[in-house]
């Protein structure tokens, strides 16, 4: 008997899901808003969770990598609207196992329900080995990294070719060494294969080694790529990049595991697992004629979509902390540690270039503050502080705009009270973002010193 809950706004689809539940033999339960449901799955232990995606305080797909981190780590199954496949594709890749199509019958619930707790039954004993994988490089424990971090468990438990997908910056190289460090092949060798730098005429050598002789310059035998994974693991990183000569050429490779070097008369085997990894859109890239769908298929035996910085919000603070005492234990100087502000900036801005930026955005930091034990938003990039001036000016002038009545004729005297309030708006975004720091406002400004303590006096600011 499984313990199944329901969230729906309606009251009628809860209590007939929950009796076509109870007639084969499970519990269930239910709520009708994201707030309480999500409370009741951190409180209870359930087995798989019957989703609604329109709720009046929320998408139940935002809430997917949440209930998946719960306590149980239940099964989701979206309820979606009749031929509404946008939103079937957006659960699958949220982290639903499975949708249904309202209006709920028998019917279809049956079989969704029964392959959830099929694959609950089989996959439980590698979702508790992500408690103990090696990450010592992946910091994080977000609810959508936890979910990877599940993934990961069960790629490394098995030898399925896995293609992980994520935006530039957000771990996509550690995550394939985390899955060979984990995996039974963690004995043999982890090659790397950029995709983006292999040399066009000289591909085929690179990837299947040559015999001494083959071409100009080719003074001796030389392995390929793909041998020196023999018994470990292959990652192409950035696979969407290979030529269509290059595609086909690997998918006879994948297929056989067996190729022949430049040269040669002969075919060699080599025993890999491949990894791939990519920031482009494949299925795109197929549709426009420029990579093959057959290659797609064997690479995407399992996929893993890592989260951008942007939606683990969670772990930025443990991120700064983690590389901030890394780069104080590398040049041997005392803790560093952070100002509320600092760290209220970096939690504020979106990260366009997800932790690699985050990183490298620390490292300058920690250099601009030289001998201060303490890091302040003075101490950031001026490209960043100025994006978030620019962000806290609109959001003020929204929110000024939006609690100021529609004027009538505009006068010259309402016209200047408009000016008034925006200029001191702006000088209060300008010290949030600066930290109070003069030089840092003159220069993100372009304002001298002389006239910015004229206006903050004129508006009654303080730099503290």
């Amino acid at each position: 008997m499984a313990k199944i809950f329901i969230i729906d706004d309606e009251a009628s689809v809860c209590k007939l899901l929950g009796r076509m539940v109870e007639i084969k033999g499970h519990t269930a339960s239910y709520r009708q808003n994201l707030r309480e449901g999500l409370a009741e799955i951190n409180a209870t232990r359930y087995d798989v969770v019957f989703l609604d995606v329109q709720l009046p305080d929320g998408s139940g797909l935002d809430i997917i990598p949440r209930i998946r981190a719960s306590v149980n780590s239940p099964e989701v199954i979206i309820m979606t609207g009749f031929g509404d496949p946008d939103g079937a594709e957006l659960a699958i890749k949220n982290g639903a196992l499975d949708y249904i199509q309202k209006p709920v019958t028998a019917a279809n619930i049956d079989l969704p329900l029964r392959r959830a707790l099929r694959f609950r039954e089989n996959m439980t004993p590698d979702r508790r080995l992500s408690v103990a994988l090696r990450r010592e490089s992946i910091v994080g424990n977000s609810p959508p990294m936890r979910h990877c971090f599940d993934l990961l468990a069960q790629a490394a438990a098995g030898d399925t070719n896995v293609l992980i997908v994520g935006e530039t910056g957000t771990g996509k190289e550690l995550f394939a060494r985390a899955l060979h460090e984990n995996s039974p092949r963690s004995g043999g060798a982890f090659v790397v294969v950029d995709c983006t730098v292999l040399p066009g005429h000289l591909v085929e050598s690179e990837l299947f080694g040559h015999k001494k002789g083959a071409f100009t310059g080719a003074d001796r035998d030389k392995d390929g790529l793909i041998m020196k994974a023999d018994g470990g693991t292959l990652f192409l990183d950035e696979v969407g990049e290979l030529s269509l000569p290059v595609q086909k050429a690997f998918l006879r490779v994948l297929q056989e595991r067996r190729f022949r070097p430049v040269g040669s008369n002969q075919e060699v085997e080599s025993d890999f697992r491949l990894v791939s990894a990519t920031n482009r859109d494949l299925d795109l890239l197929v549709r426009s004629g420029r990579f093959r769908e057959d290659l797609l298929f064997r690479i995407r035996a399992m996929n893993i979509t890592l989260p951008p910085l942007r939606a683990r919000g969670d772990d930025i603070r443990e991120i700064s902390l983690h590389y901030m005492s890394r780069f104080c234990e590398r040049n041997r100087v005392g803790v560093k540690g952070f100002s509320g502000g600092f760290l209220d900036a970096l939690e504020k801005y979106d990260w366009p270039g997800n932790v690699r930026e985050l990183i490298n955005t620390l490292e300058t930091a920690f250099w601009t503050a030289g001998i201060e034990d303490t890091l302040c938003v003075a101490h950031l990039p001026m490209s960043i502080r100025i994006q978030l001036a620019r962000a806290s000016v609109a959001v003020e002038h929204g929110r000024r705009t939006a609690t100021v009545p529609e004027p009538g004729p505009l006068t010259l005297p309402s016209f200047r009270e408009h000016m008034e309030a925006g200029e001191k708006g702006y000088l209060e975004a300008l010290l949030a973002a600066t930290g109070g720091d003069m030089k840092a406002c003159c220069r993100t400004s372009g304002i001298s010193r002389s006239r910015l303590y004229a206006l903050f006096k004129k508006h009654g600011l303080s730099r503290n």
